[in-house]
């Protein structure tokens, strides 16, 4: 039963940071290379990054509940626990604030595209600063992956 647990773990751990890397640097950049219209490549990855953080969500939960169901507390002396807590944490701030109001500043700007919009500097603000704690999330994913694959929990 071990066994069965700790490849679940993997396969979560996996589906999380895959799906990270594979949205943000392929899918939406490709999104926008392909499609001529730049609003609707955002909103679509815009829905893509949405689903995403609610699987990250579930995925986050699950990792940190099982390192310390199978570590019990001593499991927030490991430096894999708080890095899938950090990244928890970066999931929790863009999906639940950033995104709501990076939407808000979209609907906002209507019937214009917020680009060409007087919010398109605040937006563009949000924006950075959602690719900033972005990147932060893939690279303690990466450092998670590897200090997991290295057999360290």
């Amino acid at each position: 039963m071990r066994r069965i647990a700790d490849a679940l773990f993997q396969v979560a751990l996996t589906l999380w940071v895959g799906g990270l890397w594979t949205i943000g640097y392929v899918v939406a950049p490709t999104l926008f290379h392909i499609l001529e219209s730049r609003q609707q490549a955002g909103a679509i990855a815009g829905h893509m990054f949405e689903v995403s953080g609610w699987l990250g969500m579930g995925l986050g939960t699950f990792l940190l509940l099982f390192l310390l169901l199978r570590q019990g507390f001593g499991a927030m002396r490991t430096l894999a626990f708080w890095l899938a807590a950090l990244m928890l944490i970066l999931t929790a701030v863009s999906l639940f604030g950033i995104q709501p109001l990076m939407a808000q500043m979209k609907l906002d700007a209507l019937p214009r595209d917020v680009m060409d919009s007087l919010l398109r500097d605040r937006f563009s603000t949000w924006h950075g600063i959602s690719s900033s704690l972005y990147l932060l999330q893939s690279l303690l994913g990466l450092a998670l992956l590897l200090r997991v694959g290295r057999g360290v929990r």
